[in-house]
């Protein structure tokens, strides 16, 4: 009888997961990116045995309620899960692929930028069609964005490792997130978080970067950080007068584009999250008094891509072995198999000053992990299923590529390493008293000078117990200056070409 009832349950769950997944496709009509009716094997596939023994390890239930949280700068999403407490707790971090643009909120569409921000999934943003092998719409823009004029649609969390605005996985990776999904909304859970940061919000990240202008932005999203680290509960969200606001507890009506109602936090999640943001300003203060170098903004490079992925292709393209530092260093724990669409970071042909001159050398870090991918058409299958169109283009590419920052006299070649002295042979001998005639020399083209942008002013220390930094009224595409890439021919845009 009780593997009857077993039995029962399985097929119960799996016929429910495929109308889940039916619906959404028929929802979608047939603007799906992958253009099929049919929900693929790779969409149901269970979970791996090393998750199921993860989650037993860790006492979290297979169907509990997810959350995950984005960093971009250390290229990393986290999924946190439910346990038998009813907190969250972090099941696993995957490393990132890649993503596109710069550090800072997406403005506005065919800017490249990765959204920043809090977002809101539903089964219907789950794509079990994806031409990216399976991806989840993001939402953007949610009502922070649209209050604010950001514009642009079907930005994604897909495999493939190719982003053009989004946040793109190994296959292997994208498969096991969305399967957690899927999961958690078999369990019950109607809908969950994405929480999109540019750096984890640490006092030395936000002194490292507090001269970028989106630095306001940041502040106010902070807050939300700020409540989920110090409760582990998913925080509450809403919009008024064009900002975030979280944990708001109002008698009135909150309007994204009308300026808040009196409200208030309550006092055990207030006194929480001021102690936290009191500690963190001290040391931020600290930190600014010591002059603690900043990060440059405009760097010329277009997103990044986790460190594990990119000593991998460094190996790959050094043909380096086993011994090298940079093969070990992606040689450390299991690198998921990147495909054949891999379009690495490229760092600048120019250095690039940060916008605070540092009175010492700033620590050695990791290179940033860019791309020159190309801003192609980005089709995806699910909208949100009450609110948003289904399926159309996605960010186009700007009409021209915008330059890259203030260049610098070009530097000469690198000079090869020395080898081992040779042995004297007398053909050296004749080649020394007879030289070759020299060859001309082609003059070099020298760059025409570019204009020097002025350092942004430093943002005030915010206050622990201010109510929640307001975004700006009116955000200027100078403010993601750097944010469009030079465009690669040879890459995500190109292979798009077809679909267009």
């Amino acid at each position: 009888m009780k593997r009857h009832s077993a039995g029962t349950r399985t097929l119960a769950r799996t016929l429910l997961a495929s109308a889940v997944l039916a619906c959404a496709v028929a929802l979608a009509g047939c603007e799906t990116d992958g253009n099929s009716s049919l929900i693929p094997a790779r969409a149901m596939a269970p979970l791996s045995p090393e998750m199921v023994s993860l989650l037993e390890q860790k006492g979290m239930p297979k169907e509990s309620p997810i959350l995950v949280r984005i960093f971009k700068e250390e290229a990393e999403l986290e999924v946190w899960k439910q346990d038998a407490s009813g907190q969250y707790a972090l099941l696993k971090t995957y490393p990132i692929c890649r993503w596109s643009g710069a550090l800072g909120p997406k403005i506005r569409e065919g800017d490249r930028q990765a959204p920043e921000g809090f977002y809101t999934i539903t089964p219907g943003q789950m794509n079990p069609n994806s031409s990216y092998y399976l991806s989840v719409n993001i939402g953007f823009p949610n009502a922070y964005d649209r209050a604010n004029g950001r514009t642009g649609a079907f930005l994604m969390v897909h495999g493939d490792c190719s982003s053009a605005g989004c946040y793109a996985m190994t296959d292997e990776q994208m498969g096991e997130i969305y399967a957690l999904g899927r999961e958690a909304f078999l369990g019950g859970q109607k809908e969950f978080q994405i929480q999109a940061y540019p750096f984890r919000m640490t006092a030395l990240n936000m002194a490292r970067h507090r001269n970028n202008p989106a630095m306001p932005f940041w502040r106010m999203i902070k807050q939300g950080n700020d409540i989920f680290e110090t409760t582990h509960q998913e925080p509450k969200v809403d919009v008024c007068g064009k900002h975030y606001v979280f944990e708001a507890e109002t008698k009135g009506h909150f309007d994204a584009r009308l300026p808040c109602p009196a409200y208030h936090m309550r006092d055990e999640v207030a006194a929480l999250v001021s102690a936290k943001q009191q500690k963190d300003d001290r040391e931020f203060s600290m930190l600014v008094a010591r002059n603690t170098p900043t990060v440059p903004f405009n760097t010329g490079v277009d997103g990044g891509m986790n460190k594990l992925f990119l000593a991998k292709v460094r190996a790959e393209e050094n043909k380096l072995t086993s011994s090298s530092p940079v093969f070990a260093l992606g040689g450390e724990q299991h690198v998921p198999a990147m495909g054949n669409n891999v379009n690495p970071p490229r760092l600048p042909d120019t250095p690039t000053t940060a916008s605070v001159a540092p009175p010492a050398p700033a620590p050695a870090q990791e290179p940033r992990v860019v791309a020159t991918a190309g801003a192609g058409t980005s089709h995806s299958m699910l909208g949100n299923l009450l609110e948003h169109k289904w399926f159309g283009q996605g960010d186009t590419p700007p009409a021209q590529a915008q330059n890259r920052p203030a260049t610098q006299p070009p530097r000469s070649r690198p000079v090869a390493e020395a080898k081992a002295e040779p042995r004297h042979h007398p053909r050296d001998a004749h080649a020394a008293a007879h030289p070759a005639p020299p060859r001309p020399q082609v003059a070099e083209r020298k760059p025409a000078p570019a204009h020097t942008q002025a350092p942004a002013p430093a943002p005030q220390t915010a206050n622990a117990t201010a109510a929640p930094w307001p975004a700006p009224a009116a955000q200027t595409p100078a403010l993601m200056a750097g944010a469009a890439p030079v465009v690669s021919g040879n890459n995500f845009n190109s292979r798009w070409g077809e679909v267009r």
